[in-house]
């Protein structure tokens, strides 16, 4: 095991990669983690994370953003699969929906014990 400034801050521990060999953890995928805080609302990205593979990336998730009891449900995401529209392009990319004013439920009346909407 080697340190140096180039090693993370999590002790620099290692861990064996596919070759039976040690990987340093900036080799693991960064993955995305979204919670959902009470059934019935949408998950909320909370972070980011280093694990080597989806099931410790959920135990690891769990541990660090949900300690208190702040969540009932947990996705965790490669961030190599997510992909974003960039705030550059706000404009031409949501422009073409300005005109389709049916889309937009002004047209609709939402009953008072609907939550969530």
């Amino acid at each position: 095991m080697t340190t140096g400034p180039d090693r993370e801050s999590t002790g620099g521990a290692e861990a064996p990669d596919a070759t039976g060999g040690e990987a340093p953890r900036a080799a693991w995928p960064l993955f995305e983690v979204f919670v959902r805080g009470k059934r019935g609302l949408n998950h909320v990205h909370v972070g980011s994370l280093h694990a080597p593979d989806e099931e410790m990336a959920l135990h690891n998730a769990r541990n660090l953003y949900t300690r208190r009891n702040e969540g009932v449900s947990i996705w965790v995401v490669r961030a190599e699969h997510i992909t974003a529209s960039s705030p550059d392009e706000k404009d031409p990319f949501f422009a073409p929906n300005g005109d389709k004013v049916y889309r937009h439920p002004t047209f609709y009346e939402i009953p008072d014990d609907v939550p969530h909407i």
